[in-house]
């Protein structure tokens, strides 16, 4: 039995553990940790490593189910709702990208194919490196994650053209040139433009798979699977459903990756997707550790210590051309500042894709040796730095703003977003009104609640397509990033009485916090955040008051689980103010008093039984007539008669046919009765 495949596997994940430990201790990503373990133990470092193909393998499944919870966590109606973004922004960002480097690397080289080539190489970004770094941020449902999302899709299709133009730049044989004899396709290569349709066929019919998977297969599929209760046939269909439809997407041309996103997408549609997201996490944090192993090892060290200076260099130019493409694309989609600049610097490395590419550059020549370790060095200095600058990419993206944009644009884009915002709401006469910010479900069920109470509001949302939406069912809502103060004053935050913050990137939520604090340093700020452990951060920035969704998610369980056993209701909100006090009140730590006597669980319920036939002829009579209490240990609480509750019952109060009895006692006692009575 050969056990080399296991000792590399005991290798990879002790040197992973060692490494990644030593760089959580300085503060350092996981993510580099992993890095860092295949540079150590790939063939250019102590070459601990013999397996490196079957390494690449598990690392491609590790992306496979990356993609594969990411699509879960979205929907085909948000994707849908994304459409404008993956086909402008993803071309804009990839044809400037390639453009630009495609010029410089001309008046290195020469050769415009070559050229063309190397441009396609850098115009990809790393889908795997940024979507974990957002998922684990917590920032997937942000307005730059939304965007990064969008053109990360743009790039992986774009792939199919690129490995099909690949041998066309190389002028392979295989794929000589066949002149069309209808004169609009004159000088089209025949066997290209069959291939294009041929795609376009498949990718068709791979949609349609899709759509009719997510709305009629899978959920019919996966509701037999979960009626057998069997945890590992609900795993093993999870698992097959994901790689079938990536080989299906492979099969026609498309990444495993883009097919794996689609599978969960499929299951996103069904309610048992948080069901096969926890079966898969686990999986998908372990082959992921090995795909960022693998691209470690790709790395000559040798190579870059003798090119240190130029590969440094030509990384900065990267970083910096990358940066600028992906801005440029979200300034086009007229989203602001802040959200462009944190776009371009979440998709300026090099991305998994391209070393795929690059394998077919080597094939037909058009990438040499020499050429392709400058591009790997780059491209792995690149993914390293990635996580760095996404952490600091808020304050980055601030100072970007305010240090090197010109005074003259910034006046523009301000009169711009205010012009626009003044066409479509006139707020001149609000006052003493609430400002929400973010329009997801918190902030749509917050003005539902304003509307019914009559109170006067205002939204400010960063997402163009939902205030164009919004709008036109009469909202009032405005565009803009809530961290401009011309923003903020058009909402009248100085006659306002409160805020809510309600969106989901902590960062700019603490920017928004600072801007608010800036005009109206008296207004009440209400924030919503996921984790109890930024209440303090942002209570120290000025909130008025933080309320942590797991926390409350918490106090409406236990409060839900006391009332079922009959706690009684002063108890409940006692317990409540002092957990609640506890959690809020960080200056000030309050302790519960266990030393009080311990409540006893009263052994009664309440339930409600209806009258509907007079056989033991309670009909008609009063309470008192009745002896409820003495034949059956029951007792009337109230009674709902037609539309009315009955809050006073005494023993002259009557029941009448179709009455529903509202009663109280023991689970035996209240059997009997209804047996009895047959209600």
């Amino acid at each position: 039995m050969d056990l080399s495949l296991i000792q590399d596997i005991v290798i990879l994940f002790g040197l992973s553990v060692v490494v990644t430990l030593l760089f959580q201790k300085i503060k350092l990503p996981t993510l580099l940790g992993y890095l860092m373990t295949g540079i150590i133990s790939g063939p250019y470092g102590l070459s601990l490593i013999k397996g490196t193909e079957e390494v690449d393998h598990m690392a491609e499944i590790g992306v496979i189910f990356l993609l594969f919870l990411i699509g879960i966590e979205f929907s085909l109606k948000q994707l849908i709702s994304i459409k404008r973004a993956v086909f402008v922004g993803g071309t804009i960002q990839a044809l400037s990208t390639i453009f630009i480097t495609a010029i410089g690397y001309y008046f290195l080289c020469g050769d415009w194919n070559k050229s063309i080539f190397i441009g396609f190489l850098f115009s990809l970004s790393s889908t795997a490196i940024v979507l974990k770094i957002l998922s684990d941020k917590g920032e997937m449902h942000s307005p730059h994650a939304r965007l990064i999302l969008a053109i990360l899709i743009f790039q992986d299709l774009l792939v199919v053209p690129m490995v099909l133009l690949t041998p066309l730049l190389a002028g392979a044989e295989d794929v000589a040139p066949l002149v069309l004899k209808t004169p609009l396709f004159a000088g089209t290569d025949d066997t290209l433009l069959r291939l294009m349709i041929e795609l376009a066929v498949k990718l068709l019919f791979v949609l349609l798979l899709v759509y009719t998977g997510a709305r009629y297969i899978v959920p019919k599929l996966l509701f037999e699977v979960a009626k057998t209760r069997s945890q590992d046939l609900f795993i093993l269909t999870t698992i097959l459903i994901c790689f079938s439809v990536a080989l299906l997407c492979h099969s026609i041309g498309l990444s495993l990756a883009l097919g794996a996103f689609l599978a969960g997408l499929i299951i996103s549609e069904s309610e048992y997707s948080h069901q096969a997201t926890g079966n898969i996490l686990p999986f998908r944090e372990i082959f992921t550790s090995f795909f960022f192993v693998s691209i470690g090892m790709l790395l000559d060290l040798s190579f870059l210590t003798e090119h240190l200076l130029w590969i440094l260099g030509l990384t900065l130019l990267v970083v910096l051309v990358k940066t600028f493409t992906a801005s440029l694309a979200s300034i086009a989609l007229n989203y602001p500042p802040r959200t462009s600049f944190k776009t371009g610097l979440a998709l300026f490395q090099v991305g998994e894709f391209a070393f795929i590419l690059s394998k077919s550059g080597i094939k037909y020549g058009l990438l040499d040796e020499t050429t392709n370790q400058y591009f790997l060095s780059i491209s792995i200095l690149s993914m390293a730095l990635t996580p760095v600058l996404m952490n600091y990419s808020e304050k980055i993206s601030k100072y970007t703003y305010k240090l090197f944009i010109p005074h003259q644009i910034k006046r523009r884009l301000h009169s711009q977003n205010t012009k626009k915002i003044l066409s479509h709401q006139v707020v001149e006469k609000l006052k003493n009104h609430l400002i929400i910010i973010g329009y997801g479900v918190n902030g749509q069920n917050l003005s539902k609640a304003c509307q019914f109470a009559g109170i006067p509001y205002i939204i400010i949302e960063l997402n163009a397509e939902t205030v164009k939406e919004e709008l036109k069912k009469g909202e009032p809502i405005v565009y803009g990033d809530a961290m401009q103060a011309n923003i903020l004053e058009h909402a009248r935050i100085a006659a306002a009485r409160s805020v809510v913050i309600a969106i989901s990137d902590l960062k700019a939520a603490e920017n928004v916090i600072s801007s608010i604090r800036r005009i109206n340093k008296s207004i009440y700020i209400i924030v919503r955040t996921r984790s109890v452990k930024d209440v303090a951060v942002f209570m120290k920035l000025g909130a008025s008051e933080v309320i942590p969704e797991e926390f409350e998610t918490s106090v409406e369980i236990f409060t839900r689980v006391l009332n079922k056993f009959l706690i009684p209701k002063d108890q409940i909100e006692v317990f409540i103010q002092e957990i609640r006090t506890e959690i809020y009140d960080m200056m000030r730590p309050v302790h519960l008093d266990h030393s009080k006597e311990r409540v006893n669980l009263p052994y009664f319920d309440i339930v409600c039984l209806k009258v509907e036939q007079d056989r033991s002829s309670i009909v008609n009579k009063t309470l008192t007539e009745s002896a409820l209490r003495s034949k059956y240990g029951v007792q009337v609480l109230a009674i709902q008669r037609d539309k009315r509750i009955i809050h006073h019952v005494d023993g002259g109060t009557v029941v009448k046919l179709h009455d529903s009895l509202f009663i109280s006692g023991d689970p035996d006692a209240i059997s009997r009765f209804s047996n009895d009575i047959c209600i």
